[in-house]
């Protein structure tokens, strides 16, 4: 498969404050891709590297199997840039044709592919309004219109999702699985790793400027499912006494605690080194134990974050004194 994007061993500093920190991933053409971490772990100052916006102070970029960041890259890059761009006083039609043509469009067509845009988002009644007269999620729809216009190759959105509630988020993921459908690539930048969850590919995953791990997310997901985690919710009370001998069986369980916030479920249980769900199923079976629920529980994508890299990994790294 060929690559929309390879990042090997980027590193960016400023001053003596290192904000990515030998980086690399490989996205291939045809996925979503996100960049996930906490805010200030470096997932903007990556897109701008891939931008050309700022330059890395070591490691290469290529952009669809030949391009190093510049002009011929960024006429196949789509950016929705976290700090929004847009003239407040342009009407709103005026505003996505102009960013149509300064890509190559001519003028008729240009507002061609504006209004369809502005009509697939919602804003079709807004087409003749000023910019300013818009309220901050639908401003980011018009920048995120602006960023698509001229149907790159790889659509590049940092910090997507802010200031859209969420409906307007739900028209964005429809519109992303819309450019994954076509064969093109879409790259975004996010803290927000439940709207990851829902359209994501492939993650990589950075925290301090490091990266903390990369893959396919729903290997990286099955991986985390290995864990031996089990949910189980009992039909009465006394199931869940007579469940007590198998879930102090420490050969059997190495730990039982309280579910997850919102789960439901009684129990969330560790299994020992080396031993199956199975054979916890089949002691509570045997234990003539009723159960409404067993179930080998997948992490979210936030709970594999926060169990990878502990919330001390959440935190920006601080700039030291120069």
């Amino acid at each position: 498969m060929t690559s929309a994007l390879s990042v090997r061993g980027i590193v960016k500093k400023f001053g003596n404050h290192t904000a990515v920190d030998d980086i690399s991933f490989e996205v291939p053409r045809g996925v979503v891709y996100g960049i996930l971490g906490p805010n200030g772990a470096g997932k903007s100052t990556t897109l701008r590297m891939i931008n050309d916006i700022i330059a890395p102070d070591a490691g290469t970029i290529t952009i669809l199997d030949q391009h190093a960041p510049g002009p011929k890259a960024a006429a196949q890059i789509g950016y929705l840039p976290e700090e929004r761009g847009l003239y407040p006083k342009m009407k709103v039609i005026d505003m996505v044709t102009f960013m149509g043509e300064l890509r190559g469009l001519s003028s008729s067509e240009a507002k061609k592919r504006a209004g369809a845009w502005l009509d697939r988002l919602g804003l079709a009644q807004w087409t003749k309004n000023k910019v300013q007269d818009l309220s901050k999620g639908m401003q980011q729809k018009v920048q995120f219109a602006t960023a698509l216009i001229h149907e790159p190759a790889l659509v590049i959105l940092d910090e997507p999702w802010s200031g859209l509630d969420p409906i307007n988020a739900e028209v964005l993921r429809e519109v992303v699985e819309e450019i994954r459908a076509s064969g093109r690539t879409v790259m975004f930048s996010t803290h927000q790793m439940e709207q990851a969850e829902k359209v994501c590919d492939q993650v990589c995953i950075i925290a301090r400027g490091k990266k903390i791990l990369d893959g396919n997310l729903l290997d990286i997901k099955k991986a985390a499912a290995g864990d031996g985690l089990v949910a189980l919710l009992f039909t009465d009370p006394a199931s869940k006494d007579r469940a007590e001998v198998a879930l102090g069986d420490r050969a059997l369980v190495a730990e039982s605690r309280p579910p997850r916030a919102g789960d439901v479920a009684d129990y969330e249980v560790k299994m020992a080194e080396g031993i199956a769900p199975q054979r916890l199923l089949a002691a509570l079976v045997a234990a003539e134990v009723g159960l409404r629920r067993f179930e080998v529980v997948v992490p979210t994508l936030h709970q594999i974050f926060v169990e990878r890299v502990g919330g001390d990994a959440a935190i920006v790294a601080e700039r030291r004194p120069e």
